[in-house]
């Protein structure tokens, strides 16, 4: 009798372990490809400190990341050392992922190497194709090689991978329509980073560790698809490897950028104004999988005109699925249409990005008036306000300057990046008395200085404060 409840309790045991068995799911494989860089070259502890092994470690036990990283090798199939020849290539084909990240151009970049650029299009998209034949059918994104700070010319060379190497792995992601990642902006202008010029720190891996893990772990809907469901005659073309779809609406020239994969809840940045200028922080939202829309309404300054075809634009966008609230996203003057529309309808907006912003036209383009000029702006500004006369104009209160209370009942978050010797838009007249105004009105508000640094260049070379403030806004 004993020995038979032996034998009971023995297969409980073994049911309970196959009935577990199956309730667990199968790790997510994610298959690393790269050189030097994914392999972990120059850091102390490559086991734990390649952004392969801190990506494994962040995405968790659901995840199994296998780094298959090979020191000096090329994509090109011509170069002097092709991952394809690799063992390790051959393993993780083998291993049949479920997402494979791609890390291979910098050593392309060399002299030896970049005799042969002009078949590197080529040979990316065999490389992909080849993973897309695997039963598993993974999901694949590009890594854009990192920046180089090494002065030999005839090594990695930064003017070969800026001009020569990233517009080809964009253009092979939109061919392919495959993710993309752009590891290049983040390290760009922080040489400490790169201790020998090319490989980064433990500091440097981690930021491209936060990145990627940002772009997995966003759910996405990949049912979703915006551009198809808007049923204008349109052209589609690349905006940095992500379909762009240009058409006209209500008479005005529109344009939708499309992720590769949409995040779920369909986020999206409403770009005012001087599209594609300083693009960084909007092709890292894409990569997040946010859409990135424009409305040209140029020059109508904010006016009551322009808000009416936002109304409406806005109404179209999200009646075809994007989410109830969009980040607004102005720079200069393209911040008093951002307020200007925001201030009318608060409960359509999730956050506030602006840079070196308008928000007085009296400030610009009044300053030519205060000079004794004038200026074509200044004339177009009165005629869009209907006012009459240089006087009335500088006695307009109708700039997001005069706005706050409005602004500030929206309960959005503000982010204003600012250029503290901005000579063309004065902080002192512009994002200054702004911040204090709704400060005072218990407004949140976040202002970047930039100090020294005059109205252009905008933004960031590396916008991760930026699409760190809008992914908070968004999902917190």
């Amino acid at each position: 009798m004993q020995q038979l409840s032996r034998c009971f309790l023995l297969l409980s045991v073994l049911l309970n372990s196959v009935i577990t068995s199956a309730q667990q799911p199968h790790p997510i494989k994610v298959a690393c490809l790269g050189a030097s860089i994914c392999a972990g070259a120059g850091l102390a502890h490559p086991e734990n400190e390649s952004y392969p092994a801190q990506l494994g470690h962040k995405l968790g036990a659901r995840y199994q990341v296998i780094n298959y990283g090979v020191s000096s090798t090329t994509l090109l199939k011509k170069g002097d050392h092709p991952y394809l020849d690799t063992d390790q290539y051959k393993a993780a084909l083998a291993a049949a992922p479920d997402i494979v990240l791609i890390d291979l151009g910098g050593n392309d970049s060399k002299l030896v190497n970049r005799i042969h650029l002009d078949e590197y299009v080529a040979d990316y998209r065999a490389l992909i194709r080849a993973f897309r034949a695997l039963p598993s059918h993974p999901r694949i994104l590009l890594l854009q090689p990192i920046v180089s700070f090494v002065t030999d010319t005839s090594q990695i060379w930064d003017p070969v991978i800026t001009l020569g190497i990233l517009p080809k792995v964009q253009q092979v992601a939109y061919e392919e329509q495959v993710e993309l990642v752009n590891m290049n902006a983040l390290l760009k202008g922080k040489p400490a980073l790169l201790p020998d010029g090319i490989h980064p720190n433990l500091e440097g891996t981690t930021l491209m560790t936060k990145t990627l893990y940002e772009v997995l772990h966003t759910g996405r809907d990949d049912a979703y698809d915006l551009i198809g469901r808007l049923k204008h005659d349109k052209s589609i073309s690349s905006f940095y490897g992500y379909r762009c779809a240009d058409f006209q609406f209500a008479g005005h020239a529109c344009k939708v950028v499309a992720p590769k994969k949409a995040a779920v809840g369909h986020p999206w940045v409403w770009r005012a104004r001087f599209w594609g200028h300083e693009p960084q922080a909007d092709i890292a939202l894409l990569e997040r999988g946010f859409h990135v829309v424009f409305c040209d309404v140029a020059e109508l300054f904010g006016n009551a005109e322009a808000i009416q075809v936002w109304n409406r634009y806005y109404a179209h966008l999200h009646e075809a699925g994007l989410s109830t609230k969009a980040v607004m996203e102005g720079m200069s003057r393209g911040a008093v249409y951002v307020y200007n529309w925001a201030a009318v309808n608060p409960g359509k907006v999730v956050a506030v990005y602006v840079d070196n912003p308008v928000l007085d036209l009296c400030s610009w383009p009044g300053s030519a008036i205060r000079r004794g000029s004038g200026s074509n702006e200044w004339n177009q500004f009165k005629q869009d306000y209907g006012l009459t006369s240089d006087s009335a104009a500088l006695l307009f209160k109708g700039s997001p300057l005069y706005k706050t209370k409005e602004i500030v009942k929206g309960k959005y978050p503000l982010l204003h990046v600012l250029a503290d010797a901005d000579t063309d838009v004065p902080p002192a007249e512009n994002t200054l008395p702004f911040e204090e105004k709704i400060k005072a009105l218990k407004g949140d508000i976040t202002v970047m200085h930039k100090p020294g640094f005059a109205h252009h260049p905008h933004s960031f070379p590396d916008p991760t404060p930026i699409v760190d403030f809008i992914l908070h806004a968004v999902y917190h």
